[in-house]
């Protein structure tokens, strides 16, 4: 038994959050920045959309089993595209049975190793757009699950962790019992091990994923989501004014959630010249990341600059 930090699962239940055009009280933030950016680029009409719908069965070769601790979303997104054609064209007879395939899954269907590098690029246009301006904070709550976990384990065994885990898991000393499960999962024919893995999107529900030989996942909401996308400002800033200067630390405070040049204008009645060079200026020293989404890029604060903000008040 391992745990595993993995992008695509926060890929595929965060896209079909968007696509049911719905959010629940934790996401309503994230969802309102990013379903209008989401509609614009039209990837909300393109190949992932068309994979993961607002319910029902999503594709298994979206998730791998994660090889490692933390795989980049670009290690995942490698083994995709490796996806054997036969597999691909049986999970999309699997999906056909709930839907019709449109267009591009038809041609996915015919073609599966050009069209999976086809559904690669847009999965890395959607991260860009919708969670890489905020990865830092959701990879700080699966990383603070996993070690809440793991010192469940080391002080009172595995036992105790499953029966912690999920209302729908326990152990009964001989075998984890998973409630509501559609059908049996049978450990002589699930793949060896099994793989628990955080998420902030996966809602209240208990995911389970089993593709031999890979391992079975276990996909299980995180702790600490509940506050993710709460906004993060620092009561006082004025020490950090003193060193950084009172325009680019206001910039950093407005970066509690992503925003472009153009929307930090308009929030802050700095210039569009003066927030271009402030910035950059940010960005060299590691207190901002870049993002693309769509035509425009969305500034957002590293872990530096988070860790500078708390300091300072």
């Amino acid at each position: 038994m391992r745990f595993a930090v993995s992008p695509m699962w926060e890929v595929g239940p965060s896209m079909r959050l968007l696509c049911s055009g719905r959010a629940d009280r934790v996401h309503r933030a994230w969802a309102a920045q990013v379903r209008p950016r989401l509609a614009a680029s039209g990837l909300d009409r393109g190949w992932l959309a068309g994979l993961v719908r607002a319910s029902g069965y999503v594709p298994d070769f979206l998730n791998p089993a994660p090889a490692g601790p933390a795989p980049t979303l670009a290690e995942e997104l490698a083994r995709i595209v490796a996806t054997p054609a036969a597999r691909v064209r049986e999970e999309l007879d699997r999906l056909a049975g709930e839907q019709r395939l449109g267009p591009r899954l038809r041609s996915l269907y015919g073609e599966p190793e050009s069209g999976l590098v086809r559904v690669a690029e847009e999965i890395e246009a959607y991260w860009d757009m919708a969670l890489a301006p905020y990865w830092v904070r959701i990879r700080e709550v699966l990383d603070a699950d996993v070690f809440h976990r793991l010192l469940q384990v080391a002080e009172h065994g595995a036992g105790h962790l499953f029966n912690e885990l999920h209302s729908s898991a326990s152990w009964d000393d001989q075998a984890l019992l998973l409630a509501r499960r559609p059908g049996p999962l049978c450990r002589r024919t699930a793949g060896r091990g099994l793989v628990l893995v955080p998420s902030v999107f996966t809602g209240p529900a208990l995911f389970t994923l089993v593709a031999p030989p890979e391992p079975p996942q276990l996909a299980y909401p995180a702790r600490g989501t509940g506050s993710l996308f709460e906004p993060q400002t620092a009561t006082t800033t004025d020490a950090l004014a003193a060193v950084l200067g009172r325009s680019r630390t206001r910039l950093l405070t407005e970066l509690g959630s992503p925003a472009s040049t153009t929307e930090l204008a308009c929030r802050t009645g700095l210039s569009m010249a003066r927030v271009s060079q402030c910035l950059t200026a940010l960005r060299g020293a590691g207190l901002v990341s870049s993002h693309r989404a769509g035509r425009c890029v969305l500034y957002a604060r590293t872990s530096v600059a988070e860790a500078l903000l708390t300091a300072s008040a």
